[in-house]
């Protein structure tokens, strides 16, 4: 029996079968019905810099895999020698050849502006989109984008620095299909924009925001931009929330982020990252309402290390990690920057300390306590000596 002989569904699951993308090329040009059955089972693709001509380039691969669902482009390490890069054109000649694509990834595409959005308003069965250093795109596009995206559950903005009209953030949670949220190093985008998302704070299943750290330092923090959060914050419900990633966020007490943390009952992992404004009554609810939680890692500012917090200290205390310890049972990783106690937790198997400087041999010792505890990990406690 020759190949031409077996069943299109016997040669899709052997071509299925074959991981490397170099491999399936290879095989691809073994004859032409292998060529064009790999063609029709090929979902997934990622390009870079030697996409050139770039819309040409993209054209030929978008008429060679009719079929595909996911796409990354990626320009890092672009110089303009390479060659012009990917532009709005290219991006309308993959929204026509492309009508089942699902997963949209697009990096340092520098010459995609909001028109070039537009016309990925018309793929109806985009549910994936992330944009990282997209300098030209506004928040226009984005609104254009998600008017057309009805099915849209993942969306990251890293660094998009012109995003900043929020009427797409408005319209994204009315439609209460997002789960996956990353919003990082956006200036225009803060805490206070994010309670735009309404009714789909309920479906959110994750949440990373992480603001310019030099950028937000070398302003005058508004607290009037959080204080909206006040009064909506009997409505926001976060049933639905797994992973919490906030870094050098502001959480106002009462207010904003902080309404957040208390309202998470199935998460399972946090990272709090030098969030100004965090306090042991905030960890403290998070932990009697989270008993799922498995993952923990807190890095708290010094008072010395923001000139916001000279006048006004805030630490988180011991009584933050004994709620944390009492109530999550769970707890499989706890990574601290701040503190100097921990109780024991049954399934931790990863801990690191860092600068807990009233940490001795003497409390080290508990660690033995912990059954699972596979890796642990110390950077500059000074109090420690060497133990034999």
């Amino acid at each position: 029996m020759s190949m031409d002989d077996l069943p299109d569904q016997v040669v899709w699951d052997i071509l299925g079968r074959i991981k490397k993308t170099v491999d399936k090329n290879s095989v691809s040009l073994t004859c032409k019905r292998l060529h064009e059955l790999e063609n029709e089972q090929r979902k997934s693709i990622r390009v870079g810099c030697g996409l050139d001509p770039a819309n040409e380039a993209l054209a030929s691969l978008c008429n060679r895999f009719q079929n595909l669902e996911k796409l990354e482009i990626s320009y890092s390490g672009w110089m303009s020698r390479l060659g012009k890069q990917l532009d709005d054109e290219g991006l309308c000649i993959l929204s026509s050849s492309c009508p089942f694509i699902k997963d949209l990834s697009l990096s340092y595409c520098t010459f995609i502006t909001d028109a070039g959005l537009s016309h990925l308003a018309s793929c109806s069965h985009l549910s994936a989109l992330k944009l990282n250093f997209t300098p030209r795109i506004s928040g226009c596009g984005i609104l254009s984008l998600v008017v057309g995206c009805k099915k849209l559950m993942v969306l990251h903005l890293i660094r998009c620095l012109n995003v900043s009209s929020m009427e797409w953030l408005e319209y994204l949670g009315k439609l209460e299909t997002i789960e996956d949220l990353c919003i990082k190093n956006c200036r225009a985008i803060g805490e206070g924009d994010l309670i735009k998302l309404g009714p789909s704070w309920r479906k959110l299943k994750r949440l990373q925001f992480e603001v310019d750290a030099n950028y937000r330092y070398m302003k005058v923090y508004d607290r009037l931009a959080v204080d909206q959060w006040q009064w909506q914050k009997q409505w926001i419900l976060c049933d639905s929330m797994l992973e919490l990633n906030l870094v050098n966020s502001i959480i106002s007490p009462g207010r904003g982020l902080a309404c957040v943390l208390r309202k998470c009952k199935n998460l399972e992992k946090i990272h709090l990252d030098m969030c100004v404004g965090v306090r042991d009554c905030d960890i403290i609810r998070m932990a009697r309402k989270s008993s799922n939680l498995r993952s923990i890692s807190l890095r708290v500012p010094s008072d010395l290390s923001l000139p916001l917090l000279m006048n006004n200290p805030i630490r988180l205390t011991d009584e933050s990690l004994k709620a944390v310890a009492e109530s999550c049972s769970q707890l499989e990783s706890v990574r601290l920057s701040f503190s100097d106690a921990l109780h024991s937790a049954e399934y931790l198997q990863v801990l690191e300390l860092t600068r807990c400087q009233e940490i001795t041999d003497e409390g080290l010792q508990l660690v033995g306590q912990f059954p699972k505890l596979c890796v642990l990990k110390l950077s500059k406690c000074l109090e420690l000596r060497m133990m034999d």
